[in-house]
């Protein structure tokens, strides 16, 4: 593999669990002076970016540079990477990517090559969270946050339907839990349905569970199949048990047991063995003797370098550092998810952060969204007709069909 500079990491470099650091004698000095440059990183907010600030300033020193951190929503980086790249300013460096977003920055120039700048990916690297992170067999996007589809439950209304993390296998168990919740006086599902993303992205295990998905092999849009809208008849029975809420009173339900369950992400809530609350993978099965199917969705964010960077070998340089073994598994005690083996089967980690394990299950059994470059419009279109159904203004019937007729206008079928 051809290096882009020597690595920071030496051999003997240890890292602690407890404190999450690395031994600043085990720095080397590295091949590339960056002269006192600033790199500007433009990074989703919360946990995402909480967890690379605390990596920076062991580099900044290193490398003779000074970093600028812009924390921003998921929307307003969407649109200030994309507004970027159109005027060819240069204001950032290195940017988190989310997958879906793949498709149309490549087509748009956004990333630069990385595989041109020397960076390879290594066989550490969870396989299947590496497939949006090339384009003609060149790599422009790193895999760093493993954020993916999880069943967030309440240990104690679990219990009282006669489960626990270990026991919910199918989607009919799941709404044994939350009918059982909701005949308690309390809520069960839990789902989000302040946004049309939030829509699609939550009933995505519950399609894929069913067989069911957005597109075909061609990225042909398939949302008023048989499979699409049993899919969704499912969905709201199990939605008629619980309520909508947005992410920070979902969470404080399923943790308060307010509410039973609802689809989560480890990004958003790290239990312990005394939390209220905790998660696991969700099986793909409808029922006890239905097929299994990959039901677990990526929401992975990427790493990569923009290709209006002025600094590209330095920021290429910060991003193999962040994507370094050692390195990633040092944010672990923060909240931080590497898509790395190293780190999710670690044992020492896996004694304080057991959940780690259904994580990397959940990593290895994934499904990104379709990589496409309209698929902004594409979660708008279907999100819209899914709140029409969800908020009864349409049959399921009828908003999926509607949904299947604008998808075909707006992908020019």
């Amino acid at each position: 593999m051809k290096k882009i500079v020597s690595l920071l990491l030496a051999g003997t470099m240890c890292f602690s669990l407890a404190t999450g650091v690395f031994a600043e004698s085990a720095i080397e000095a590295p091949a590339l002076d960056g002269g006192g440059a600033t790199l500007t990183l433009a990074l989703r907010s919360g946990t995402y970016a909480d967890v690379i600030k605390k990596c920076l300033p062991d580099f900044e020193k290193a490398y003779n540079v000074k970093t600028e951190v812009l924390e921003l929503a998921e929307d307003d980086l969407h649109s200030k990477l994309a507004l970027d790249a159109t005027n060819k300013s240069g204001a950032y460096d290195l940017c988190m990517v989310d997958g879906s977003w793949m498709a149309e920055f490549t087509a748009n120039g956004v990333l630069a090559n990385l595989t041109e700048l020397g960076y390879e990916l290594d066989d550490d690297i969870i396989p299947a969270t590496t497939d949006i992170c090339y384009y003609e067999d060149n790599l422009y996007l790193a895999p760093y946050y493993g954020n993916v589809t999880v069943l967030l439950y309440n240990k104690e209304l679990a219990k009282a339907a006669g489960y626990d993390g270990s026991n919910i296998e199918s989607l009919e168990d799941i709404l044994k839990i939350c009918q059982a919740a909701k005949d308690a006086g309390k809520n069960g599902f839990i789902y989000r349905g302040d946004t049309e993303n939030n829509l699609v992205v939550d009933a995505m295990p519950i399609l894929l569970s069913y067989g069911a998905w957005v597109v075909d092999e061609d990225n042909n849009p398939t949302v008023n199949t048989p499979e699409f809208k049993e899919a969704m008849n499912f969905y709201m029975e199990l939605i008629a048990t619980g309520d909508a809420e947005v992410k920070d009173d979902l969470i404080a339900s399923v943790d308060s047991g307010a509410g039973a369950m609802g689809i989560g992400w480890p990004g958003w809530y790290v239990p312990t063995e005394d939390s209220a609350a905790d998660y696991c993978a969700i099986s793909g099965k409808a029922a006890a003797d239905s097929e299994a199917f990959n039901a677990n969705v990526y929401g992975v964010w990427t790493i990569g370098v923009t290709a209006n960077s002025e600094n590209k070998e330095l920021t290429a340089a910060l991003l193999e550092y962040l994507m370094d073994p050692e390195v990633q598994k040092s944010t672990v005690a923060d909240g931080g998810v590497p898509c790395r083996y190293s780190s999710l089967q670690d044992e020492e980690i896996l004694a304080q952060f057991p959940q780690y394990k259904v994580v990397c299950e959940a990593l290895e059994s994934g499904v990104y969204r379709p990589v496409i470059e309209e698929w902004t419009d594409f979660y708008t279109i279907l999100g819209t007709e899914l709140g029409n159904i969800v908020n009864g203004v349409k049959t399921v019937d009828e908003g999926l069909d509607d949904a299947q007729s604008q998808l075909e206008a707006t992908l020019g079928m």
